[in-house]
C-alpha cells in the first residue's frame, strides 16, 4: 500500500507537544520525519509517568530522532546540512531563539530556496505580540469563549482544544505551500498560531459575533434560559449522566420525541414549534427535567438509536476507549508497543482509502536514529559518525 506522503523529508524542530503532532501528522501519512533532540537529558520523570511517555507517544510517532548539541557551532552545522536536503522544517520556537541558533527562515532558505519553513507561534508572525510566549491558555484567554463556557456565576473555563487545532492547521499550511511549490518551485514560510487555533475553534460564534454584534455573544447562558428545549439543551438522566438533545426543527422530531418523554401529540401546551420554543419553553423544560430523570442513560441511548432522534448521552473519556465505532474507524488502535507489551493509543482522525494513514513506528528514544540518518542522508563514514559523537556533537 502507498503512502501518501512518501519521499517527503521532513526536519521537525520543534520543542512543545502541539508543534509535535503537526509534524506527526505528516509522518502518520508516510513522510520521512527526522526529530533534532537536544543532548540534554529531560528532567527525571516520576514512577508513574517513567512506564511510558504518553505525549511523547503520540507527538512524536513515525519519526526518527537526531540527538545534536544545538549549543555548538558543528551541531548546528548538521542541521542546516540536514535542512538542505529536506523539503520541510516545522518548529515551535521563538523567533529570537531561531536567529540565535541560525535557524531561522532567512538562514535556512539561502540554503535551500525551495524550503517550506513551517513555524507554530503563540500569536502570530506580525504585530506588537509576535514574540509573546506560545501557550495555549493565553491564546485562549483572548478569543472570548472562556467567559461563556461555563454557566453564569462560575469562572472562565479554559477549553484547551486550541492545541489541536492548531497542529492541524500547521501541517494543513504546510500540504498547501508544498502544492504551491509544486506548480512554481518556490519555497515560503508558513504560520499558524494557537490565537488562530483557539479562533478558529470559536469559529461559529466569533463569525456571529461579527456579523450581528450584542450582548448575548459575550454573557454566559444559563442551561435554563437556552431558547430550544429540545436544540442545545442537556437534561440529567437517572444514573447521573447527562443526555443531549439537538433537535432545533421541533415540528419535525416531535411525532418520535413526544411519546418518549410521555407527553401526548396534542398537549395543547406543546403542539406546536412557536410553543414549545415561545410562551411555553421554560414549562416544556421542566417537563423534560422530570422525564429524563426517571430513566437511565443506556435507555435514553437505546431509544433514541431505535427512533433515530438527533439525541445521545454526555460520556466520560472512559466510554471512546470501549467504543466500536472509535475501533471500526481506527482513532484508537491496539498496539504491541516494543518495550510495554500492549496498549491503546490515539490513532488517525483522517480517513484515506488508497493510502491510508499508519503507524510506522513508536515514539523513538532520544538519539536513537542519529548513526543511520546522518550516514544515509548526510554520507558520514562511520568514521566521521564516531568523531562527533565523541566530540559530545551527537548521540
Amino acid at each position: 500500500m502507498t503512502r501518501a506522503l512518501a519521499g517527503l523529508l521532513v526536519v521537525d524542530l520543534t520543542t512543545e507537544f502541539w508543534g509535535g503532532i503537526g509534524a506527526a501528522l505528516l509522518g502518520d501519512f508516510g513522510a520521512d520525519v527526522v526529530r533534532i533532540d537536544p543532548l540534554q537529558v529531560a528532567a527525571p520523570r516520576s514512577d508513574d509517568e517513567a512506564s511510558w511517555n504518553y505525549e511523547a507517544e503520540l507527538a512524536q510517532r513515525n519519526k526518527t530522532s537526531v540527538a545534536v548539541d544545538l549549543a555548538s557551532e558543528r551541531g548546528r552545522a548538521l542541521v542546516h546540512e540536514l535542512a538542505a536536503k529536506a523539503d520541510v522544517l516545522v518548529t515551535d520556537r521563538s523567533l529570537a531563539e531561531l536567529r540565535a541558533l541560525g535557524l531561522d527562515y532567512d538562514a535556512l532558505a539561502a540554503l535551500k530556496p525551495d524550503l517550506i519553513y513551517a513555524r507554530g507561534s503563540g500569536f502570530g508572525p506580525e504585530g506588537p505580540d509576535r514574540d509573546l510566549p506560545a501557550i495555549d491558555e493565553l491564546a485562549a484567554a483572548r478569543t472570548g469563549m472562556m467567559p461563556i463556557l461555563p454557566q453564569p456565576g462560575q469562572p472562565p473555563v479554559y477549553p484547551g482544544h486550541g492545541l489541536m487545532y492548531t497542529a492541524v492547521m500547521l501541517a494543513f499550511g504546510v500540504l498547501a505551500a508544498l502544492r504551491h511549490r509544486r506548480l512554481t518551485g518556490e519555497g515560503q514560510k508558513v504560520d499558524t498560531s494557537l490565537l488562530a487555533g483557539n479562533m478558529y475553534g470559536a469559529s461559529l460564534d466569533l463569525q456571529a459575533f461579527l456579523a450581528i454584534g450584542g450582548d448575548r455573544f459575550l454573557e454566559p447562558i444559563s442551561r435554563l434560559d437556552a431558547g430550544n428545549p429540545m436544540s442545545g439543551t442537556v437534561y440529567m438522566s437517572e444514573d447521573g449522566l447527562w443526555v443531549t438533545l439537538t433537535m432545533p426543527d421541533t415540528d419535525r422530531w416531535w411525532p418520535h420525541f413526544a411519546p418518549l418523554v410521555d407527553l401526548a401529540l396534542d398537549d395543547p401546551r406543546f403542539d406546536t414549534h412557536e410553543k414549545r420554543c415561545g410562551e411555553h419553553r421554560l414549562e416544556m423544560m421542566q417537563v423534560l427535567e422530570r422525564a429524563f430523570r426517571r430513566k437511565p442513560a443506556a435507555h435514553w441511548r437505546r431509544v433514541f438509536t431505535e427512533r433515530q432522534l438527533s439525541a445521545d448521552v454526555i460520556e466520560d473519556y472512559d466510554f471512546p476507549k470501549a467504543d466500536p465505532q472509535v475501533y471500526r474507524n481506527r482513532y484508537i488502535l491496539d498496539l504491541e508497543h516494543p518495550s510495554l507489551g500492549p496498549i491503546k493509543t490515539l490513532g488517525f482522525p483522517i480517513f484515506m482509502s488508497e493510502t491510508p494513514a499508519r503507524l510506522f513506528r513508536t515514539a523513538p528514544c532520544r538519539g536513537q536514529h542519529t548513526f543511520e540518518v546522518l550516514r544515509d542522508r548526510l554520507g558520514y563514514s562511520e568514521d566521521a559518525i564516531t568523531a562527533l559523537k565523541d566530540a559530545g556533537t551527537i548521540r
